[in-house]
Formats: C-alpha cells, structure tokens, sequence
C-alpha cells in the first residue's frame, strides 16, 4: 500500500456548512418531550398485525405512534399504516414524506433507520437543521397520534442491490441512520456477518443510537464499533460504559482507520454523512490504493445538484420536441429537463431533491430518446427497462413516458 496525505474531516466545518445552505424557518411549534412515549390514538391488535399485508411499493398513510430524542437535535419517530401492514423494504432504503406546510406541498426524503427484519412499524430519525423548513416542521409539530402520507421505499443504497462478505460502514452525522439499519439487518438475521463500523461526531453528546449500537456488538464477537470524535471530553464515560467500543480523538485519518480496522483493504465499504465527509473519505482511500470498486455512498447534497445542474445546462439546444404523457402533449426545448415537461403538464410528480440523487422522480421512457446527467438512484434492471430521473434528464427526440 502507498503512502497516503493526511485526509481528516472537521464535523463542525460541515455542520458550518450545512447551515450556510439553510433557509427561512416555519412557524415555532411546542416543544416534544425528551423521553419515549407509547401512547397512540387507536391501538392495533396483534392479530391485525399478524394478518396484515406487506409494504413493499407506493404511497402509505401513517400513524406517528411514537416520539422522542436521539440527542439534543435529533428526533426519531415510530410510525404505523393506519391499516395494519409489514414494511418490506432494503435496509439502507428511504421513504418520502408528502407534506403540507404553510399552505405549501412539500416533499422530503429522509432514510429508514428502523430495519425490515422488525417489520411492523418504520422508524425515520431526523436531525434539526437551523432554518431548515421540513426538519424544523417534522421535529417540532409532528407528535404521537399524527398522520402522514409517504411513499417510497426508494434508494440502491442498501444491503440487497450492494452485496458484501464483510463490511465497512464509515459514517458522519445522520449518516448513521441507513448504517444503523443496515446493522439491525445483518445482526437480526445472521449470527456471524462481520461488521467493521466507524462513526464520527463532533461530542459523545451527538452520538446517535449510541445504546442501540453498542448492544449490538456486545452480542457479536464478529462486530467491531468504534467512534471518531473532534472533542475527547467525557470520551472515557463512553468507553467505560460501553466495554465493546473503542473511540479516538480527532479527525477520520488513514491512520486512525488502520488502527481501528487493519482489514479495511479487504471490506465493502459503504459511506453516508455530509458531503465535505464522503469527500474526504473518498480521497483518503483513493490515496491508499484501496480498490473503489468495492466504495459505496449515499448522496443527499448540494455538490451533487450543482454538478447536476451543470450537465443539464451544457450544450444548450432550442431544438424542439414533443412530450407526451397519457392523452397530454407538451412541447419542450432540448434544454429543458423532463421534469420541467411533466410539471409544467401539472401532472402530479415527486421531486424530493431535484438534483438527480433521491429517485423519486423516476418515469419510464416507453419511446423516443433521451440523454441523463444522473443515474444514481437507479439500478440495472430499471435502466434496462427505460427508467430515468426526470430531473436531471434531456430529450433528444419526441419521447412518450409512462408515469
């Protein structure tokens, strides 16, 4: 292995960051309770859940049946169907919550950070963003007994589409949420996977499912979690109570990932934080030669829309072509995105992220031509089969869709 520069990661650079992005808040909501609640509006007996269908695909009402906080600023919510169903889903996979704020339909997609092996209810956990208008809404005026409507589950992030013998989760920040899935997954149905994990935070304090995790490699010799923190105070207070995890102090390096995981050449790895984190993470092991066919991430961000956004607008054509969509025509320029087309029809579409990384916004090309700046949240089989995300893909001919 060559030497590799010193790659680090400042999680309160990125949450500096992150909050650069932010925008105008809702209304102040009542503050939630600190500590779990149980009680919901209507209790679902277990005969009806036993009975009931799966969820695998489309649009679900739900029932908030619990609430409380991970941390200071972050929430996590249980959700049951107002009609009893399994939630079948990849762990890692997200849903997206259809909102109405302010007057305003919403859209936002947040990963699942329960797993499908405890399959009768979904737990979604976000974190407080300063100005952020869902995160805000969600976090202070969602409580025990509210209804949502989402849809989904979407994403090839996951344990099914990205096959593995032995895994590396490498984490920031909520980005914790789809590896504590994942980790549920593989801890509930198997008894030997072999688990590297590495999270950073910025304080003990902003440890997310920190019991959670760690009652999960006490149970598994095969488990090796670990912690990366900017700030070592109360460091040993983690470690003294949690005997099966380890923690450093600073930033993610090359060395200090040696040193936790020595066999972190020989792992899929799978990547999920903010983007300045993944960035990092990426070029630190492109420096160590570590084999990038075998590197996953997530990717929510504003890097990924921006190149996105480049790609649509260059080679600009005023060429037009006919959109068509059931029994509607819509003329659009080749400079336009498919999206624009279909919005513009007002034919009902979710468009979550906007920037070609969520996926909700895929349709079917069943004739004419098209050319895509993004194919991420797509896989083989639903590209094969004519599927693109309309937000970041162009016509080149007439093209007709099926929705």
């Amino acid at each position: 292995m060559s030497s590799a520069p010193s790659v680090g990661f400042s999680f309160s650079q990125a949450l500096c960051a992150q909050a650069a992005k932010s925008v105008t808040p809702v209304n102040e909501a009542p503050v939630i309770k600190t500590t779990p609640t149980l009680e919901s509006t209507a209790q679902v007996s277990p005969k009806a859940l036993l009975a009931a269908d799966n969820w695998q695909r489309g649009e679900v009402q739900l029932c908030c049946v619990e609430k409380w906080h991970e941390t200071h600023d972050v929430v996590s919510f249980r959700f049951q169907g107002l009609t009893p169903v399994k939630f079948n889903f990849k762990p890692g996979q997200f849903i997206t919550f259809k909102l109405d704020i302010n007057g305003d339909k919403v859209y936002r997609s947040y990963t699942i950070s329960s797993s499908p092996s405890r399959p009768f209810s979904l737990v979604v956990t976000i974190k407080k963003i300063a100005g952020g208008v869902v995160s805000n809404y969600l976090t202070e005026s969602l409580n025990v007994g509210d209804e949502v409507t989402v849809t989904g589950p979407d994403g090839i992030f996951n344990l099914v589409d990205i096959e593995a013998d032995k895994y590396l989760f490498l984490s920031a920040g909520c980005g914790v949420t789809p590896m504590h899935s994942m980790s549920r997954w593989l801890c509930d149905t198997t008894t030997d996977s072999d688990i590297a994990f590495v999270h950073s935070a910025k304080t003990v304090d902003d440890i997310m499912f920190a019991n959670s995790m760690a009652t999960m490699a006490s149970r598994s010799q095969h488990f090796n979690l670990n912690y990366v923190l900017e700030s070592d105070d109360n460091q040993q207070n983690l470690t003294d109570k949690y005997a099966s995890t380890s923690c450093e102090s600073g930033r993610l390096s090359l060395a200090t990932l040696v040193k936790l995981v020595p066999d972190y050449q020989q792992r899929t790895v799978f990547v999920c934080g903010p983007e300045p984190y993944m960035a990092a993470v990426k070029l630190m092991l492109e420096a160590a030669e570590f084999d990038m066919s075998q590197f996953n991430q997530e990717s929510f961000g504003a890097s990924s829309a921006m190149g996105l956004k480049a790609a649509l607008e260059s080679n600009p054509s005023t060429e037009q072509f006919m959109l068509s969509i059931g029994d509607k025509q819509v003329p659009l320029s080749g400079d336009q995105s498919l999206l624009d087309g279909i919005e513009s029809a007002k034919i009902p579409i979710i468009a979550a992220c906007r920037s070609g990384v969520c996926g909700a916004c895929k349709c079917q090309v069943v004739s004419g031509t098209t050319v895509s700046s993004s194919q991420m949240a797509l896989t083989q089989d639903e590209i094969s089969a004519g599927f693109v995300l309309a937000c970041s893909t162009k016509i080149t001919s007439n093209v007709r869709l099926q929705m």
